[in-house]
């Protein structure tokens, strides 16, 4: 066991506080990484503060990581010590399930995945997250940032770069495809970067034009503002995916009506609250509504492969530890442009 220092919420709804966390040893099969850079993702608010349900507390969040290699195991073959790499939302899964088998470790069917924090690991002991020092992962749930992306813009794409690109993957998003994004924030902003890379003609549904020149600067190529009713009359029957990222109720009929037909809503926002759906929007136009969790190993790989492909890293606010709260303040204020990450030396 090594004994790191880490930012950690001691109960539902504190104030995170510099405390200090037990790592592992360093199995056969496990890799010992040095975080440098860990995300602030809008999940660690709300499991923070129980938004989701009961947490497991102190709780240590953060699934956006990005780190060096400092120590591999006797059996590891994928990494070596120096190695840039990452991990995100998961660090283990039951490996042999037909999703495991297949790639879809995040869809695990047996108790779903081992998440990398406010979850009980194998082992019986709780798991903790990037805002640490260290962290000892299995190498089959590590994956490699590129050389072509910095670790700081690389961090958030271990959660919202997959989380985004997922879904723009297995609902086809490019060439000839209408893509909507709802809500650019975390998020959508990769949303809308990614949609744009795969070839696909983007457009932002955000409540006002207050960020308008940055979607347009990050690649959308239309830009509306929901709080005008008449967009919705505008956009009626317009978009292939809407790609909703908004972890708030929405009026989602009116949006579904936004489909055309054969369209699809994704969400990959989650309300804290039940929200309600109105059958007979659907049925017109056989449009769909679905929702998507994160990406299997395979997947992210050839997630930030892409990135790096087309220089795509977040947009980010680098903060010291110290300033977590105030972080976590801000983004519930919608004040970040657009993710806020931890310099992991202030730890």
């Amino acid at each position: 066991m090594t004994t790191v220092a880490a930012y950690a919420a001691p109960a539902p709804k504190a104030p995170l506080e510099r405390t200090t966390i037990e790592r592992r040893a360093v199995g056969e099969f496990d890799v010992l990484i040095d975080i440098k850079f860990a995300g602030i993702c809008h999940s660690d608010i709300h499991q923070a503060q129980d938004g989701w349900g009961p947490g497991i507390f102190p709780m240590v969040p953060g699934h956006e990581i990005a780190g060096i290699v400092s120590e591999v195991g006797s059996g590891v073959t994928k990494y070596a010590v120096g190695d840039r790499v990452g991990v995100g939302c998961m660090v283990d899964s039951c490996r042999e399930c037909v999703n495991c088998a297949a790639g879809l470790e995040q869809y695990c069917l047996k108790g779903g995945p081992t998440w990398t924090y406010n979850d009980t690991g194998k082992d019986g002991e709780p798991t903790y997250g990037g805002y640490s020092e260290q962290v000892v992962v299995d190498e089959n749930y590590v994956v490699r940032i590129p050389e072509g992306l910095s670790l700081d813009v690389a961090a958030p794409l271990l959660c919202a770069g997959i989380t985004t690109y997922s879904p723009l993957k297995h609902w086809n998003a490019g060439p000839g495809k209408k893509v909507a994004v709802v809500g650019l924030g975390g998020l959508g902003h990769m949303g809308v970067k990614i949609a744009h890379a795969l070839g696909a003609e983007v457009t932002v549904l955000s409540q006002s034009l207050r960020k308008k020149d940055d979607g347009l600067r990050l690649g959308a190529d239309h830009y509306y503002a929901t709080s005008d009713p008449d967009t919705f009359e505008e956009l009626a029957g317009t978009f292939d995916i809407i790609l909703n990222t908004v972890s708030a109720p929405l009026d989602f009929s009116a949006y579904v009506a936004l489909l055309r037909t054969d369209g699809t809503m994704v969400n990959v926002g989650l309300p804290e609250e039940p929200v309600q759906i109105v059958l007979q929007t659907m049925f017109g136009q056989r449009r769909s509504m679905s929702s998507s969790g994160i990406g299997g190993i395979a997947e992210t790989q050839e997630m930030l492969d892409f990135c790096a492909e087309h220089s795509l890293g977040a947009e980010i606010e680098l903060i010291g530890a110290d300033r977590i709260n105030e972080a976590y303040e801000r983004v519930q204020a919608g004040d970040v442009r657009y993710r806020f990450v931890i310099d992991a030396a202030t730890i």
